[in-house]
């Protein structure tokens, strides 16, 4: 009698530059999401932190720092405050649609304008056409690509304007990497909506959490994820409710929001 699958094999990345702490080197551990247990895989690993890339699975494993923490929302019990409800009815005329993870000339677009807009120089500013349609066609798992469009006029489809590639596990959605319109005034607080629809989806459909990736106490960066609560972070003794610290979202915060986080490098 055979096990009815084995236990996967892991992998230590090289130390590399942190790009979150100054002075700090980064370190992942990862494993391959393959065969017919592959989603089972993912959602085990995604309940004790790790990510997903692509074919494979990943979370820090820093020798001198333990400052990335998992964080997710808890969807059933999320309330959102004045200003996210102002963001909904501001973008409640987008036209949402969840499309099968395969990559588009539009897609690609708009996600080489936002990394020009926000992350000029940025570790995925040198990707093209096919880097990108790895990104989201290699996937093991069930995955979509959430199109965020302007309203369709005479049937013909409007501007896409945001996007996210979005993981779907037993327990919530995880959010591998979103990113929208920056230079479009109307259209402020994109980043933000997207995650109040994923939260939105998630209660819909009955799952519990969305999985919004690693957050570090006191980095401008990852503040706008405590602005989602009831909000819970992975500890030595598993997932635990918390209450980070507020902080006042400065105008470039959401601008530096998406970042390498989502991206296996």
């Amino acid at each position: 009698m055979s096990a009815p699958f084995r236990f996967p094999r892991f992998f230590v990345t090289s130390p590399s530059p942190c790009p979150y702490l100054p002075g700090k080197s980064e370190r992942k551990v990862f494993t391959e999401l393959s065969g017919p247990h592959a989603s089972e895989l993912n959602d085990a690993l995604g309940r004790i932190g790790f990510r997903r890339s692509q074919g494979v699975a990943y979370r820090p494993s820093c020798v001198d720092c333990q400052a990335c923490v998992s964080v997710r929302v808890a969807a059933q019990r999320f309330e959102p405050n004045a200003t996210q409800r102002k963001l909904i009815r501001r973008h409640a005329d987008l036209e949402i649609t969840a499309c099968r993870p395969w990559s588009t000339d539009e897609q690609f677009e708009l996600l080489r304008r936002y990394l020009g807009a926000r992350h000029p120089g940025g570790g995925m500013a040198d990707m093209d056409e096919l880097d990108y349609a790895d990104m989201v066609e290699q996937t093991p798992v069930q995955t979509f690509v959430i199109e965020y469009r302007e309203p369709s006029v005479d049937g013909v489809p409007g501007k896409l304007v945001g996007a996210c590639l979005t993981d779907q596990q037993g327990d919530g959605l995880s959010m591998i990497y979103s990113f929208f319109d920056a230079d479009t005034a109307g259209r402020r607080g994109l980043g933000t909506f997207i995650i109040l629809d994923h939260i939105r989806r998630a209660a819909e459909a009955g799952l519990p959490y969305v999985y919004l990736g690693y957050w570090i106490d006191g980095s401008d960066r990852m503040a706008y994820k405590a602005n989602f609560r009831p909000i819970e972070k992975l500890t030595p003794a598993g997932w635990q409710e918390f209450e980070p610290a507020p902080r006042a979202l400065k105008p470039f915060d959401e601008r530096r929001a998406q970042t390498r986080e989502h991206v296996f490098g």
